[in-house]
């Protein structure tokens, strides 16, 4: 028995420390199992296997602005490292797909970061939930969140900050639905807390509740309208058609 990502860095030929990255960013499986603990021991003849992101693509640039189709698996703030002299307005958790925006200089950022603050920003979401959902419904509730390591984000009336979530139902496929989101505050985690506390966790977030095993949960961001432009990212393969 060895811990995973000593195997990991033997099997692929590269460093610990770059084995326990690909861990920790859940790009590492053993059949259809994703390995979560990179100090997990596994048996010496484990054979891995890693699931590489999709290309970052570039939706549209200017010399104010660079939206981005962020890939599900890398980190909004790689993107910033990226392109030089970029910077974040906002940002998706590493799983999560879809329009990502950055500022190319001091003046637009400070208008494009007052919009977010006045809520003036419209952000539209797709995803897969468990159960059945076929009526429209709004989440009107305060979202409170923890940071120490991993962020978890929960209900909390007398703590938590406002947060809005409305879901429309667009698909039915077994016992899963296919929704459009759209919020008007960015809490963390506000989209994946909201559908678990409605009983409609999203398909593949084991971290909210969903019982469906995925290689994420199943959430992409498809547009974002910011001082009178909208930019939008077609929907990858998983949120296009479940199974």
């Amino acid at each position: 028995m060895e811990k995973a990502y000593k195997l990991l860095a033997e099997q692929e030929g590269i460093s610990n420390k770059k084995a326990k990255e690909l861990i920790d960013r859940g790009l590492v499986y053993v059949g259809d199992q994703k390995v979560k603990i990179a100090r997990a021991e596994l048996p010496d003849d484990t054979r891995f296997r890693i699931e590489k992101p999709e290309q970052i693509r570039i939706i549209y640039q200017d010399d104010e602005i660079v939206a981005v189709d962020k890939p599900a698996f890398i980190d909004s703030y790689e993107i910033e490292e990226a392109i030089e002299g970029a910077q974040l307005l906002h940002r998706l958790d590493r799983e999560t797909s879809g329009v990502l925006l950055l500022a190319r200089n001091e003046d637009f950022a400070r208008r494009a970061i007052e919009a977010f603050r006045r809520r003036k920003v419209r952000k539209e979401y797709v995803a897969w939930v468990e159960g059945v959902l076929v009526e429209p419904m709004e989440i009107d509730l305060p979202i409170h969140t923890i940071r120490k390591g991993k962020a978890i984000s929960r209900i909390d009336k007398k703590r938590g900050k406002p947060a809005l979530t409305r879901v429309w139902p667009d698909e039915v496929q077994g016992k899963k639905s296919k929704v459009r989101i759209e919020i008007e505050t960015g809490r963390t985690h506000q989209i994946r807390l909201h559908l678990a506390h409605a009983g409609h966790p999203i398909v593949g977030d084991e971290q909210y509740g969903s019982p469906t095993r995925a290689k994420r949960p199943l959430l992409h961001a498809k547009k974002i309208t910011l001082l009178g432009r909208s930019y939008e990212a077609p929907e990858p393969k998983d949120i296009m058609r479940y199974k």
